[in-house]
């Protein structure tokens, strides 16, 4: 996978989490299950990234930076 199609997922997947801590503030009775929903999404992001950057070819472009 690209760098890019690993950042626009990394972003899609932020962006989810942020859309679940958001509905979280206007609905306390779920609000410990959004939270949770959104620290998962949060963890997919990161664990994208961490794919990523742990192959040669993301390696390679921390080298370049």
């Amino acid at each position: 996978m690209s760098g890019k199609a690993v950042l626009e997922n990394v972003r899609r997947f932020r962006a989810i989490a942020s859309l679940y801590r958001q509905t979280a503030a206007f609905r306390p009775p779920q609000r410990f299950s959004l939270l949770e929903q959104a620290k998962e999404w949060e963890r997919l992001a990161l664990a994208e990234l961490e794919s990523y950057f742990s192959t040669p070819r993301g390696s390679k472009y921390l080298c370049e930076q």
